[in-house]
Parts: C-alpha cells; structure tokens; sequence
C-alpha cells in the first residue's frame, strides 16, 4: 500500500505588518507498487505521427518505438494504438463499436505488434484528433480509471491554434500524456502545451534510432505509478490569497489557474499518478498584516488520494521585530525560486532569438546561465553553452554563437523546465 509524507521549508518569520508567507512543500511515495494496485485499473494508448513528413528512416523508427513500448505494458492493462496524420486512426483493436480498448496478453500484444507493422505514412498533422480519439478510446472502457497516453510527433502541427487548444481542454483532467518530438521540424512551445496541461513529458528525440528505447522507458515509468492518480489540496484562512501553487521538481509546473474549489477556503490542484518518488511544491499565500508576537497557520496543504487525506504539511507565519529572523531566506525557497526563473529566462531568451532581438536574447539567456549556476543546475548549464559563448557565468555575461544546431536549440528549450535539487 502506498504511505505519503510531507515536509515543509520555510521561514516563518515576517516583518512587523508583512503579509506574504513562502514555502516548499516536499512530498514523498513509497510503496506505489504497479500500475493498477492501487485500485485503478491502468490504460494506455500509443498515438504515433504516421504523416507525410515521417520519412522512411523516421517511420520505421517510430514502428520500432511503439513496439517496444508494447513489450513494457504490463498483463491485464487496456491498450490502443493511434495512427495519426491528418486526422486519428485506430490502428490496434480493429474494432468499429463498442469498446476500443482491449486488455493486453500474449496474442494481444504479438497482434498489435503486426498491426504496427503495417502502418506507413501519408498526409497532414492534425494533433487535436488524435487526442479527441484517445479520449474517446479511454470513455469506451469504463472500468479504465488510470488513463496514460505516449504522443508521438514530427511537424508542427496544421491547424488553428485554439482547436489544438480546445481538444487539449478536453483532454486534461482526463488523461495523462508524454510527449516526444523527433528531429526539429515540430514546435516545442506547441508539443510542451499539450505536456504540461495534461501533466506529462516533453522532450526531443534527435536521432531516429533513440526512440526505441525513450519509448521503453516512458512505459515502463508509466507501468510503476501505482497510485492511480492524487491531487494536492490547499486550505488558506479567511482573507488570505493563494498567490501561486507550482511543482518545481522534479520540473516546474504551474497548477495555480487548475484549482478545483472544495469549499471557499480549500482548492484542490491535479497531481495525477504516482510512483515511488518526491515531488516539490512552491506554494505562496498573501495573509492580512499582524503585529509583532502574533501567530498564524498560513495554508493547510494535505495530499489527497481516493477521497482520503493521505499526508499534511502545515505552514506557519509568526511576526517578529527580530530582523535576524524575518530576513533570513529559506534555502529552498530561494533554490526552487530561481529554478522556476532560470526556466522562464531560458525560454523568453529562445524566443526573442527567433525573433532575431538579439540584445533581449542575450540578457535572458545570460541571465540563465547566471541562474543555472546558483543553482548548481549544470544540466542547463551544459545545454546553454551550445547555444551561448560564456565570458563569466557568476556574472552572466555571454555572447550568442552564430551557428548553433537547431536541436541542441530545441533540447535546451525542453529541459528548461527541469530542476536540480538544493546540494547537501
């Protein structure tokens, strides 16, 4: 059975008629077990980009991919296979009514692995359908409650923005889904949108022949998270604002406009599944001024699975005239605040880039690297310095490099919301 724990750093000491409390909440899960022992039984559907675009190299290597997601879906867990292009196809059960998914064995994963064989390319990328059919696969089988997808793409997509948008709000709250983009014909800011609201992946595959395996081990994660799904909810008192709910690790993203009210003083924010891991989360409250000596529970933040309240971390706010202690940072407050800069800067910088502003580019992504060395993030550090000459990185002072390979562009862009622990 799954246990969850919950600690809280902060500094709860606030200056005589200070108002704003900051702190980390860091949760940890053991004891997951596998998908679908938590009570939920899991579903999977594989959506691969079977465009125009995908040339013979890329398309085999996308078949390879799938397949060997396949051999990681655990016995007894529902699947489907999507063939995406211009619009959705079901390339794995070949039914045509009734449900769309079927429970994986022996025969069902050498029949899906023959069916994705099969498949070739041919036409447009229209994502919002591929989506609306994995949605659709997953009401079809109702007894399917831990719902994951894989996408799969390798353009940028051929549709309005806000139908693309529209089928993802459809989408979220629903499903969970990891998404890969191969080569660097397709969009991150377009592919990262879908990722982040329906509480998965992104990131770049720039050589076919790694796909294989990226696939494997997105499954074979999916198949360990055996709390089916949990959300974190947050209880502020009267006259207090939640001013933000983000996870900053093990990436950062913000949950603060996905509150669902459980009364007018708690909202719930989506977590999705679990496995054995720790997540962190920044929250931020804005209290009513105090005085001097007066103590206040700032935010109540429990983790909540099945309806139960599985864990709690209480923030805490206590005004003193002591500035030794209300001027004191907490150290994680400060790391997680700059990491969920640096992922900001690195992004704003890519974009005025593009942009051709050179100067803005410039001083977001010196500022990234200023950032990314605080905060001893030297992932980003390296994925900066091939796209930034760096003169002094305490002083983020770089120049940017004329030729710079649009993957490594791309990769930098997609791991800008990753995150570091603090160092011991």
């Amino acid at each position: 059975m799954a246990e969850f724990s919950a600690t809280v750093y902060q500094n709860q000491f606030l200056p005589d008629g200070g108002t704003d409390v900051m702190a980390i909440v860091s949760v940890n899960c053991s004891g997951a077990g596998q998908a679908g022992t938590g009570g939920g039984t899991p579903g999977e559907v594989i959506i691969i980009d079977t465009s125009g675009s995908m040339q013979v190299e890329a398309m085999e290597a996308a078949k390879a991919a799938a397949i060997a997601a396949l051999r990681e879906i655990v016995d007894g867990t529902y699947f489907a296979v999507v063939s995406g292009n211009g619009a959705a196809f079901l390339a794995y059960p070949p039914v045509r009514s009734g449900p769309g998914m079927v429970p994986m064995s022996a025969q069902t994963r050498a029949e899906a692995t023959y069916a994705v064989s099969q498949l070739s390319s041919g036409g447009g990328t229209v994502i919002s359908t591929w989506l609306d059919l994995a949605g659709v696969l997953f009401q079809s089988v109702p007894q399917v409650t831990q719902r994951h997808a894989i996408l799969l793409t390798d353009g940028e997509n051929n549709e309005p923005p806000e139908v693309l948008d529209a089928a993802v709000g459809r989408a979220a709250g629903f499903f969970q889904c990891d998404c890969r983009g191969i080569g660097v014909e397709w969009k991150v800011s377009e592919i990262r949108r879908i990722a982040q609201s329906l509480l998965g992946t992104v990131d770049i595959i720039p050589a076919p022949h790694q796909l294989a395996a990226e696939f494997a081990a997105m499954m074979r994660a999916s198949m360990s998270r055996g709390v089916a799904d949990a959300t974190l909810r947050v209880w502020a008192p009267q006259g207090a604002q939640v001013l933000f709910v983000r996870q900053v690790a093990p990436t950062v993203e913000d949950l603060t406009t996905r509150r669902t009210p459980v009364n007018d003083l708690t909202g719930d924010y989506p977590t999705g599944a679990w496995s054995d891991e720790s997540r962190d989360y920044h929250v931020g409250v804005r209290l009513s001024a105090r005085g001097v000596g007066q103590e206040q529970l700032a935010s109540r933040v429990q983790i909540v699975v099945g309806g139960a309240v599985a864990a709690q971390g209480l923030v805490k706010a206590t005004w003193s005239d002591d500035s030794a202690l209300t001027a004191r940072i907490d150290q994680q407050v400060a790391h997680y605040t700059g990491q969920t800069e640096l992922a900001a800067a690195i992004q704003e910088g890519l974009a005025a880039k593009a942009a051709g502003q050179e100067e803005l580019a410039t001083t977001k992504l010196g500022r990234a690297v200023q950032l990314a060395k605080e905060t001893g993030n030297e992932e980003a550090t390296a994925k900066l310095r091939k796209v930034v000459e760096i003169d002094d990185a305490e002083t983020g002072t770089v120049r940017l490099k004329r030729a710079v390979d649009k993957a490594d562009e791309m990769a930098l862009d997609t791991a800008s919301t990753k995150t570091t622990r603090v160092r011991p």
